[in-house]
């Protein structure tokens, strides 16, 4: 029923994306993972990224199927390997960014389908992975990117923050308090609103750029202006966006998620001027090349990748409140079914934390 399924007018329409949706499941294993592109590693951000945009997209059992297969790479200890190969652990390290994600899949999939008996059965595997992550964290409130390496990633931890506000609101639904969790968010959002110059330097990234006002900690006009800086940088008018400010090559994942947040600030115009703008990568089937070197003019690398599709099935959905169709899920990156922002309690970086300030306003805390 593509009638059903989110479209952007004059850009795609329910057919062509349940045709992108289609294309996520052709590669999908049979055990139920979503590798990058046939035969290639999966990580479980990606992963629970295509099952987001398989859900939207009409592929209900596909995507049912990938969030089944997510417990099963779990570790003990809350945490996730970064890279699996064909079922088996090709680089052990327990990445924050990738162990956080399950929480966004999880609350995206309770907005679209109300299925409280699904939240329960995962909300264990959820859990397990937030302490983990909030474990992470550093005193200045960025989230150490793996426990062997140092330093925290400002992209990942800002996709965290998301993380954790769909984590409270799932715990509101459970009714299973996480305290500890909007304590470490205060600290999470503090450091990535006030303190990007302590993160590990990416500033070569356009994901570094974009990512604080994606996750959500960063909004209204100081997103407007975070934007406006590296603009130039990185849009290239007609193409999409760059995914490193040195190379002429621009990627469709990198440019769908630029979409979502302009979206999420009220920026539609260039929003949808983006996503018009990036479908020189879609093929005829629907799948979407990674990336295109201009002045080469070539597709590079030669693959179509699963989380390029997924990006834009979830930007085509986000959009669709304004300019098509959207659906029960398409505020997932907007955030306004999360939990709310969380205050900058306790802070440990130096800076007045927001019960100081009331206490020393002669205002309860």
């Amino acid at each position: 029923m593509t009638e059903q399924l989110p479209h952007v007018d004059g850009v795609l329409t329910a057919s062509q994306v349940a045709d992108t949706a289609a294309s996520i499941a052709a590669m999908q294993e049979p055990s139920g993972a979503v590798p990058w592109t046939t035969g290639e590693h999966v990580d479980i951000w990606n992963h629970v990224e295509a099952a987001m945009a398989m859900l939207v997209g009409g592929q209900v059992e596909a995507a049912e199927r990938a969030y089944a297969w997510v417990p099963t790479m779990q570790r003990p200890d809350g945490s996730w390997p970064m890279k699996i190969v064909a079922g088996e652990v090709d680089d052990e390290r327990g990445e924050v960014n990738m162990s956080a994600y399950f929480a966004v899949g999880l609350w995206h999939h309770w907005l679209v389908r109300r299925d409280l008996a699904f939240v329960r059965r995962y909300w264990p595997s959820v859990r397990a992975g937030l302490d983990w992550v909030v474990g992470q964290q550093l005193p200045f409130g960025g989230i150490r990117w793996t426990p062997t390496e140092e330093g925290a990633l400002l992209a990942g931890s800002s996709s965290i923050y998301q993380s954790l506000r769909a984590g409270v609101a799932l715990a509101d639904l459970l009714d299973d308090p996480q305290p500890e969790w909007e304590l470490a968010g205060g600290r999470l959002g503090h450091a990535v609103r006030e303190h990007r110059d302590l993160f590990l330097d990416k500033a070569t990234y356009s994901m570094d750029w974009y990512y604080p006002v994606l996750g959500g900690a960063v909004r209204g006009q100081a997103a407007l202006d975070l934007l406006a800086t590296r603009w130039d940088d990185f849009v290239v008018p007609d193409l999409g966006i760059r995914c490193v400010d040195t190379n002429p090559w621009v990627t469709g994942a990198e440019t769908c998620e630029l979409v979502m947040a302009l979206d999420a600030i009220g920026d539609h115009r260039r929003a949808l001027r983006l996503l018009a703008d990036m479908q020189h990568l879609r093929a005829d089937d629907g799948r979407y090349w990674t990336g295109w070197v201009f002045g080469d003019d070539v597709n590079w690398p030669h693959e179509w990748t699963t989380y390029t599709a997924a990006a834009v099935v979830l930007a085509v959905d986000a959009l669709g409140e304004v300019a098509g169709h959207g659906t029960a899920g398409s505020g997932i990156m907007r955030g306004t079914s999360l939990a709310p922002h969380f205050a900058e309690l306790a802070l440990e970086c130096g800076c007045e934390s927001a019960d100081e300030l009331a206490r020393s306003a002669g205002r309860p805390s």
